[in-house]
């Protein structure tokens, strides 16, 4: 089997961590990503489900509300955390 090289930009960090994980699992990025895309031609497509976040009721509701707060013109402001902290202190 003849082979070639491919060149993936990723960020540093996220590299890092991958090769971690990699390492535990006894590969190296290059197999890994040889894996990925052995599955992906089996299943012809990305191997596992890619979505936008939606947050969970409770969290839209608790967006809804920060909203509605921060429109309110009765409701104090804030320009510093240490009168944040000192108010919540009370």
């Amino acid at each position: 089997m003849a082979t070639t090289n491919v060149s993936i930009r990723m960020d540093s960090d996220l590299k890092a961590q991958a090769d971690a994980l990699f390492a535990e699992l006894g590969m190296n990025l290059s197999t890994a990503f040889n894996i990925f895309v052995r599955q992906s031609l089996r299943e012809g497509g990305i191997p596992f489900e890619i979505r936008t976040e939606r947050p969970n009721k409770e969290t839209v509701a608790a967006m809804l509300e920060a909203e509605h707060i921060a429109a309110d013109p009765k409701a104090k402001k804030y320009r510093d955390l240490d009168a944040l902290f000192a108010d919540l202190e009370k």
